[in-house]
């Protein structure tokens, strides 16, 4: 008996208009469209895109150059390297992050204690030449300067869920 249903379901492309039905149901119905550099949809308040290194309110780099971020990175897109400064602080002198690499997962501001690296908002760039899909220190933290008082009202907002 099996095997004759199994026939005539095959026979009948049975799966064609189960998958036909499904199309059908959607054909008809309204569609929700964005017209996208006009009209933006709404974005998550943790959504996680270009990262962005910051500075204290003196002006000085938040990186202590303890590396937590370069060992945490599953895609190992993150390469630091630093040197010890004169008043015996480590500082970075070295910070890419490949963003070819990257895949955005967040570990790295996670494990930064001192809210050094940052993932914000900004998800509209783009490259024209090989090579500036590296994120140097000097990009990063000129990105950290223009959105600063974005990136700290994002974490004023997020701060009750750390």
């Amino acid at each position: 008996m099996k095997a004759v249903r199994r026939f005539f379901k095959s026979f009948l492309f049975f799966e064609l208009l189960l998958g036909l039905r499904l199309t059908g149901r959607y054909l008809l119905s309204r569609k929700f469209t964005v017209q996208y550099p006009d009209e933006k949809t709404p974005m998550s308040p943790r959504f996680r895109g270009l990262h962005a290194l910051r500075r204290y309110p003196n002006g000085e780099e938040r990186c202590i150059a303890c590396k937590l971020c370069e060992a945490v990175c599953p895609a190992l897109a993150i390469t630091i390297d630093s040197e010890e400064r004169d008043d015996g602080t480590r500082r970075t002198t070295r910070y890419d992050i490949d963003l070819f690499k990257c895949i955005f997962c967040g570990f790295c501001e996670e494990a930064c204690p001192v809210d050094s690296i940052v993932e914000t908002h900004l998800f509209e760039y783009h490259f024209e030449n090989r090579g500036e899909q590296i994120m140097t220190k000097d990009k990063l933290l000129a990105i950290g300067d223009r959105f600063e008082k974005e990136i700290a009202q994002a974490r004023a907002v997020d701060a009750p869920y750390r």
